[in-house]
């Protein structure tokens, strides 16, 4: 297998090696905890780099900040290198750019609410099919009125409003009721006490920014700072699967080229598909299918080949198997399945041979130049030339000020939105320039190998990036004003009220109603009857005495004397 345009990934019997022009066929890494799997992640990572391929990696327990360092100084490491007869082998930094969705270890990541969708707010919120349905009709009804659904207070403000105008949005879109809003309102109270809150704002993640090269023509590798993250799992996976649902927006169709244009490794991938509902599945299948044209390569990280569902493990062609553990009939299984994926070699047994290895060996397949699976061989992986382990704080701060992309997000623009339009306060707002176009990447010489390279001077102390810390001194891109001394006299200025637009007109009050008349109480009634008795024998009588019995003057009479006594 040739060399020239591949990465050495590891040797047993043979050289097993990644041909860059199927990076993009995705990928699979696994194994048991503490088996070498963030190694050989590393060490893929830095093969894509050298060849120019920009990656975005996050960092789950931190130890793979040490990227942006020089290594090589690792006694396993030489070990390693010395008995896979790598020649050249010495530590080597890389051009790193931290990134932290709360802005604490890295650059901030933030998007905005219309650009994460209600079908991924819907999975970060956890909501059933009947919120997310309301919620789709919260976000069609912004777009209706042109209402811009940026950050937490837009999408809160919208929903108070859909809740005063329930009645309306029902005969339009079907129904929608106050306490499913309520309930959405609480999912995203739970989300803000996460920090979510942080996530949605402005200026939103430009991608151009992680798909960059130094002045060397080396990729830049992206590390996310996710041990905090971790803590929310459910935002960390919908955080990554957003990532990749914009990448496959973003990028253009390119085809089958030379080698891929961005390659993302996902690890912790069962968080991603743990409870996901089939919607959320048939999306990712789709992504991951599809994107492969777009010369993005996606690999997975995970303990067992299990977490990840069969649509999706089918379109995973590089794979990396480390030891498993077969404690229990659960485990067992797991290791017969992992085996079953690979091309059978008449050399050993698969299944046997997972629960034998040892930490940092695995069982390898990847694609030959025809595009077939290779069959299955077991290897020592290769060794990382970057630090193995994490960065310092003073090492990655020095990183962050010497990025080229220092003081560009950690600002945060609040400009005109849904918020400001429904609550009456429009023009309050700020702009900001968030276009910074990366400096095209030169041509750099063919290589053979990702060790091939010569490592890069070591005589700059800014980093990977080239010029010295004082040479490259961030421009800051606004002023803050000054602070004035505070005044207690002044009295404090007038809140906004709120004042949400309505869509019905206001109700006419009724006219006033005429009191009631009042009913006769009991003895009224009774005294009535009583006295209608009487006169009736009365009249009877008196009309007997004077007429006698029957006749037509006796009928008047009868009548007369009773409409007086009545």
């Amino acid at each position: 297998m040739s060399e020239d345009l591949s990465i050495f990934v590891g040797a047993g019997d043979t050289d097993q090696n990644l041909l860059l022009k199927y990076g993009n066929r995705h990928g699979l890494i696994a194994g048991a905890t503490g088996t070498g799997k963030t190694v050989t992640l590393q060490t893929l990572a830095e093969g894509f780099a050298a060849y120019g391929v920009p990656v975005f990696l996050a960092d789950v327990k931190g130890d793979l900040s040490g990227m942006s360092q020089k290594g090589g100084d690792n006694p396993k490491a030489v070990e390693r290198a010395r008995l896979l007869k790598i020649d050249g082998y010495g530590g080597r930094a890389f051009p790193t750019m931290y990134w932290d969705l709360f802005g604490e270890k890295g650059q901030p990541i933030r998007t905005t609410v219309s650009e994460m969708g209600p079908l991924l707010l819907s999975r970060l919120l956890d909501l059933n099919a009947t919120q997310e349905g309301v919620l789709n009709i919260v976000f069609k009804v912004a777009d209706q009125q042109g209402l811009l659904l940026l950050d937490f207070k837009d999408l809160t403000s919208m929903l108070q409003w859909c809740a005063e105008n329930a009645a309306q949005l029902t005969t339009e879109f079907g129904n929608v009721t106050k306490p499913t809003i309520g309930a959405i309102q609480r999912a995203l109270l739970v989300l803000d006490q996460q920090g979510g809150q942080q996530f949605f704002g402005e200026p939103a993640l430009d991608l151009k920014d992680m798909i960059m090269r130094d002045a060397n023509g080396v990729g830049c590798i992206n590390v996310l700072a996710a041990d905090k993250l971790m803590q929310s799992p459910r935002l960390y996976a919908t955080f990554l699967l957003w990532l990749l649902s914009e990448l496959f927006e973003t990028m253009p169709e390119v085809g089958d080229t030379d080698r891929p244009k961005f390659v993302f490794f996902f690890d912790e991938a069962h968080l991603l598909f743990d409870d996901a509902p089939k919607a959320l599945i048939d999306k990712i299948e789709q992504v991951v299918r599809l994107i492969r044209s777009k010369g993005v390569g996606v690999y997975f990280i995970s303990q067992n080949p299990l977490d990840v569902p069969e649509s999706v493990l089918g379109q995973l062609s590089n794979r990396v198997q480390h030891a498993l553990r077969a404690f229990t009939p659960k485990d067992q299984k797991a290791v017969k399945t992992a085996a079953q994926t690979f091309r059978p070699n008449k050399k050993f047994d698969a299944a046997d041979a997972i629960i034998e290895l040892g930490v940092g060996e695995a069982l390898v397949s990847f694609l030959d130049a025809k595009g077939a699976p290779t069959p299955v061989e077991r290897c020592f992986v290769a060794p990382p030339q970057s630090r193995i382990g994490p960065a310092t704080d003073a090492e990655r701060q020095a990183v962050i000020k010497a990025s080229p992309l220092a003081g560009k997000y950690e600002r945060v623009v609040d400009r005109d939105s849904a918020y400001e339009v429904l609550m009456g306060r429009a023009g309050a707002g700020q702009h900001q320039d968030a276009d910074m176009t990366p400096p095209a990447a030169p041509s750099t010489p063919r290589r053979r190998g990702q060790y091939g390279a010569p490592p890069l001077p070591d005589t700059a102390p800014g980093g990977p990036w080239g010029a010295p810390p004082q040479q490259q001194q961030p421009q800051p891109q606004w002023n803050p004003p000054p602070q004035q001394p505070p005044t207690y006299d002044a009295p404090p200025p007038p809140q906004a009220q709120p004042r949400l637009r309505r869509s019905l007109p206001p109700e006419e009050a009724p006219p006033p109603r005429a009191p009631a008349r009042r009913s006769d109480s009991v003895i009224d009634a009774m005294t009535k009857t009583a006295a209608r008795t009487v006169t009736n024998v009365v009249v009877r009588e008196a009309t007997k005495a004077i007429f006698g019995r029957g006749g037509i003057g006796s009928s008047i009479v009868r009548g007369v004397l009773g409409g007086l006594l009545k």
